[in-house]
């Protein structure tokens, strides 16, 4: 297939709205994309949304003044498919921002990995599947979508990343038919259509960073202080998180209260400079209050493993990776790592396991007796 040429329709009116409303509420599956401007600016917000209907693509601008609320039919319509390419963040966006809950979701890219495919990247999966090579522009990639006006070589490529989705769909779709995967990647289909976004809680947020899980009470109280603010600084400034205190940098303090500002890597004179005071107050601030406590469900997996549970998790870890090479799968898909751990500690507890939210229907179907023969 030869590389299409990419034009579209930009809406940023209520009547440009409704004639693409209308046009779009007549198709039966849709290609859809969005844009966000989490890596310029904090919280981030959805600013384009791209829909392809029956060929034509609409390039929408949502931070004009126009009502979204008017896709909400076609978006929650579970008879018309709405095909993305890494769907979670779309999801989670268009949730956030309007509470859609979409229904007839299609994701390429969880699609690909049931269809002994190798790569899975978009614009690979094009190439592969449907022919085109489309170089992605990195710059465009990290644009700040939220500025306005945006420029043809934006607006152009925001475009191009619906014009395939149908046809990589269709391609995918033909191998996993092939493979007798089809009920596996319509359970999966089914749990993005839950993907709902939670909104932060203010009071657990901060064991969201990553590292948190090796802080003890202390340490998490330091870093109960730390997180609110960079919180407050990064809302005040209009810039994400990471660039106003890494992570890393939050744990290395919180692991250490006493270090010298200076030793802590990714933190910057700038932010020293700028912040130092505000830290150093943070700080003896947690070290003052009392040491705090995991929530239930927030604590830590117990990683020590006797000499039995090691062997255990081995073996499992073994018959998921010889099933992975044998189907041309990641491995990880066929089994959660969790449900393994949790097994090699208490293999009794099988049957338990098997009506974890996180087992699929299809996993339960195709695996319990290879792990269940593994266990014994």
């Amino acid at each position: 297939m030869a590389e299409r040429e990419v034009s579209y329709v930009w809406v940023d009116d209520s009547q440009g709205l409704r004639a693409a409303v209308e046009s779009i509420s007549s198709a039966t599956r849709l290609g859809v994309d969005t844009e966000a401007d989490s890596r310029h600016h904090y919280p981030e917000k959805t600013c384009l949304i791209q829909i392809v209907a029956d060929e034509r693509v609409f390039v929408i601008d949502p931070l004009t003044d126009i009502d979204i609320g008017e896709l909400r039919e076609s978006f929650e319509n579970s008879n018309v498919e709405k095909i993305f390419h890494g769907a979670d963040f779309d999801l989670r966006g268009l949730n956030r921002d309007w509470g859609f809950e979409l229904q007839g979701v299609y994701d390429t890219n969880t699609g690909a990995r049931f269809a002994g495919l190798e790569r899975f990247g978009y614009a690979a999966l094009i190439e592969d599947l449907v022919g085109p090579i489309i170089a992605k522009d990195q710059r465009l990639q990290r644009s700040d979508w939220s500025k306005r006006p945006l420029t043809e070589a934006a607006l152009e490529y925001a475009a191009a990343d619906v014009i395939y989705l149908g046809d990589v769909r269709d391609a995918i779709d033909e191998r996993v038919v092939k493979l007798g995967r089809s009920g596996w990647v319509a359970e999966e289909m089914e749990r993005l259509e839950q993907i709902r976004y939670t909104f932060p809680d203010p009071d657990s947020a901060y064991l969201g960073v990553r590292g948190s899980h090796k802080l003890n009470g202390r340490g998490l109280a330091v870093l109960k202080q730390l997180w609110e603010l960079r919180e407050t600084e990064a809302r005040r400034r209009d810039r994400p998180t990471a660039f106003v205190i890494p992570a890393e940098a939050l744990i290395a303090i919180a692991t250490e209260p006493e270090i010298d500002l200076a030793d802590v890597k990714g933190l910057g004179q700038q932010t020293r400079y700028r912040q130092g005071e505000a830290i150093a107050r943070a700080v003896k601030m947690g070290l003052a209050a009392d040491p705090l406590k995991r929530p239930p469900g927030r604590t830590p997996f117990r990683s020590r493993l006797s000499t039995e549970e090691s062997g255990r998790l081995t073996k499992l870890k073994e018959w998921r990776i010889a099933e992975g090479k044998k189907l041309s799968m990641d491995p990880s898909l066929l089994w959660p790592m969790r449900s393994l751990e949790r097994l090699s500690h208490e293999p009794s507890l099988l049957d338990e396991e098997l009506k974890s939210p996180e087992i699929r229907r299809w996993q339960r179907s195709e695996f319990e007796a290879a792990v269940r023969a593994t266990l014994a």
